[in-house]
């Protein structure tokens, strides 16, 4: 199965720490963002991993030539960035042909179990589900309310408003048909531009185990105390489609 791990971001709330180092390499607890996440995909059968950056290229290429091992993983680098959305367009004919693939955002920490999400994901037969869970702030975060059956029939990125906290994780299941939604102007965003068009084709999966944003100075000091590391409970291995 392949997926999207999407670090193409300038970390601009994170610096000074990202003025030498790209987010995806910041280390929590000693190992650094992108390990935990090839390390997340090798555990449940990911083997082909799409990263894009944008800056300190270099340092991603040589990270992930010493640490990629039995994963194949493509590097796409953007003069300009495309947006998340844009990540995936220009790089559809990767995944046209599959019945799913995954878009994580590299600077989401967690321990989710993927193949609960990937289960529920064919089980509604829908465009595409979205990993969900409560936020303190949810004027920061891409908003959905959900009805009874798990779909979403609302969403808004960053609403000044919100009328809940359930909030979009990073965490994305996505068949092709979504290709044809993303718009071909670039930057184009996943929470702007494209989820709020598939409202009613999209499925919700709350995520009941640890999920933390890496966004800010604050949440990144915060993981150092809080990450609980990888359970080894999770199941083990790839559920398949």
């Amino acid at each position: 199965m392949k997926a999207f791990l999407l670090a193409g971001g300038l970390g601009t709330r994170l610096r000074p720490l990202t003025d030498s180092t790209p987010k995806c390499l910041l280390p929590v607890q000693g190992t650094p963002l992108l390990q935990i996440w090839f390390d997340i995909c090798r555990q449940y059968g990911i083997d082909e991993v799409l990263i894009n950056v944008h800056s300190h290229g270099d340092a991603v290429r040589r990270f992930i030539d010493e640490h990629k091992d039995s994963l194949r993983v493509r590097l796409f680098e953007e003069t300009t960035l495309l947006g998340s959305a844009g990540t995936v367009l220009a790089n559809r004919e990767w995944v046209d042909k599959e019945r799913s693939f995954w878009v994580f955002y590299a600077d989401v920490l967690t321990t989710a179990n993927l193949n609960q999400m990937l289960a529920f994901h064919c089980s509604r037969g829908q465009i595409a589900t979205i990993g969900v869970y409560e936020v303190p702030e949810p004027s920061r975060c891409g908003i959905v309310q959900v009805d009874e059956r798990g779909v979403v029939f609302d969403f808004v990125e960053k609403p000044k408003a919100p009328v809940g906290n359930l909030a979009f994780s990073g965490l994305m299941l996505a068949t092709p048909a979504l290709l044809k939604f993303i718009p071909d102007n670039y930057p184009v965003d996943l929470g702007f531009h494209v989820l709020p068009q598939i409202v009613g084709r999209m499925a919700a999966y709350r995520i009941p185990e640890f999920l933390i944003d890496i966004g800010t100075l604050e949440t990144y000091r915060a993981a150092q105390d809080i990450w609980p590391g990888r359970s080894p409970s999770q199941e083990q291995g790839g559920f398949r489609v």
